[in-house]
């Protein structure tokens, strides 16, 4: 029988891990036995599920519990192999922030109520009916089934993107040199297969993003961060890392940036190529949020004409992140080089879901849409940053485009504290360590604006910081 302590400073989902940890080590709880469920667990102990949940979660990914479909939960029967002590003295009273366990849990937790720390829009900010009205029509035309689609992707979707390029970024682009992805994330995993070597030194922008780091370490390449400034690149501290360290690429996100939602100024942008150019590395230029930029300028792609930079961007983030189509461009030469490892990697894309894409932004209302978000966003930056200031926070950049606010509060060095308390009210919080390319704690977190315009949410997350204020004087 568990014990919980409600006013315990260890948190509630700690709590129930370490009681269950030593039900299943003292053999209490026997391999292959089953877990109260969780509303059984959650109207025993008087917890929320949400708690419940966390806790079942985290033992699921130690390996000490199963999940089994519709069943339940179960011992892992291999369970006291998994349970090996550590070292005396060790601290095992929480266990240390991990980017790729959070990660995953960002996507596993999407039922929340509260997430200003995920990566996409809510449902109605969604572009629905263009996409039904491009369901319909893709449905009713006739489906070629039995073969794949072009191994650059459908022509008439990559002749209208790059049109689209032209007339918002001043890109230009030959159709023939721009290919469709999987998604933005299929894009820079290509990018990075193809330009990066095992044990290659690689520039990433620092805070950054995530993904991306995840694909680079899984390379075997060592990231270098070039910190982020309000104003953009610290571009001293850049001069110096290319004169030590002489990286073969540098991934970086010049507007909109995530987390922080800074942009770029142009003579910035001309200096970085420069430096490319006198130092021999090529840019990814990952351009994610383009259609929620109101005012465009140029771009690193637009002002190189394709001979250093390789350019990604996507429809999910303005469509839907179910719509898994992104696109990316380079120089002839190397376009073939990411060709070549697409079609050997995954084969051709799918043209059913490019031919939805391209009947939804031909529709004549996929313009006022774009215009709608960006009115929205900006909306909800002026509310979201009224809390913020409110609670005390500090902003890294007063933007009023992009979907993130960057901010910190000055009480709380490490955001990541938050975490366990912040999901047992049902809120999901993105930490900045998350973000930072040598993962130390920081309390900088990124806010996702669409995510974060409901007063009850502010309330719940006041209380939070009181509470980690008073821990944190003990």
């Amino acid at each position: 029988m568990l014990v919980l302590h409600p006013d315990s400073a260890t948190p509630l989902v700690n709590q129930i891990i370490d009681g269950l940890r030593e039900l299943i080590d003292s053999q209490a709880l026997k391999p292959g036995a089953k877990v109260p469920s969780i509303r059984a667990f959650a109207a025993t102990y008087s917890v929320s599920t949400f708690t419940v949940v966390e806790a079942y979660d985290r033992l699921v990914a130690q390996g000490l519990l199963v999940s089994r479909g519709n069943t339940g939960f179960f011992v892992n029967r291999a369970a006291s192999e998994q349970l090996d002590r550590p070292a005396h003295g060790a601290d095992n009273s929480r266990p240390s922030f991990n980017a790729e366990w959070y990660l995953q849990q960002i996507f596993e937790t999407r039922q929340l109520p509260f997430k200003p720390g995920c990566g996409w829009l809510p449902n109605d900010w969604m572009y629905e009916d263009g996409l039904r009205r491009g369901m319909r029509q893709v449905a009713g035309s006739p489906l070629e089934l039995s073969g794949y689609g072009e191994p650059m992707g459908l022509p008439e979707l990559r002749t209208l993107t790059a049109q689209n390029l032209q007339q918002e970024l001043s890109i230009v682009v030959n159709p023939a040199q721009l290919m469709l992805t999987h998604g933005a994330s299929q894009a820079l995993d290509l990018a990075v297969r193809t330009l990066v070597r095992p044990g290659d030194v690689v520039l990433v922008d620092d805070p950054g993003y995530p993904n991306l780091m995840s694909i680079l370490r899984f390379q075997g390449a060592t990231l270098i961060g070039v910190p982020r400034t309000p104003a953009g690149y610290d571009l001293d501290r850049l001069e110096q890392l290319l004169s030590e360290h002489r990286p073969s690429v540098f991934f970086t996100q010049p507007h909109l940036h995530s987390p922080t939602c800074s942009r770029t100024p142009l003579p910035q942008l001309h200096r970085l190529l420069q430096l490319a150019s006198q130092h021999g590395f090529r840019l990814v230029e990952n351009n994610l949020y383009a259609d929620m930029i109101a005012e465009p300028q140029p771009c690193l792609a637009s002002l190189d004409h394709l001979q250093q930079v390789v350019y990604v961007g996507s429809y999910s983030k303005s469509i839907s992140p179910n719509v898994r189509v992104g696109y990316l461009f380079a120089n002839p030469e190397l376009m073939q080089q990411l060709l070549r490892l697409k079609m050997r990697s995954g084969l051709t894309t799918s043209q059913v879901m490019e031919r939805v894409v391209y009947a939804a932004i031909i529709d004549g209302r996929w313009r006022k849409h774009l215009k709608r978000l960006r009115q929205r966003l900006a909306e909800a930056h002026q509310e979201v940053g009224r809390h913020l200031h409110r609670l005390g926070f500090e902003l890294f950049t007063e933007s009023d485009e992009g979907m993130y606010v960057w901010a910190r509060h000055r009480a709380i060095p490490d955001s990541a504290a938050l975490l366990d308390d912040a999901l047992e009210q049902g809120i999901m919080l993105g930490p900045g360590q998350l973000f930072m390319v040598d993962a130390q704690a920081t309390g900088w977190m990124r806010f996702n604006v669409a995510f974060s315009t409901d007063p009850a949410m502010w309330e719940l997350l006041e209380k939070i910081l009181v509470k980690q204020v008073r821990r944190s004087a003990i």
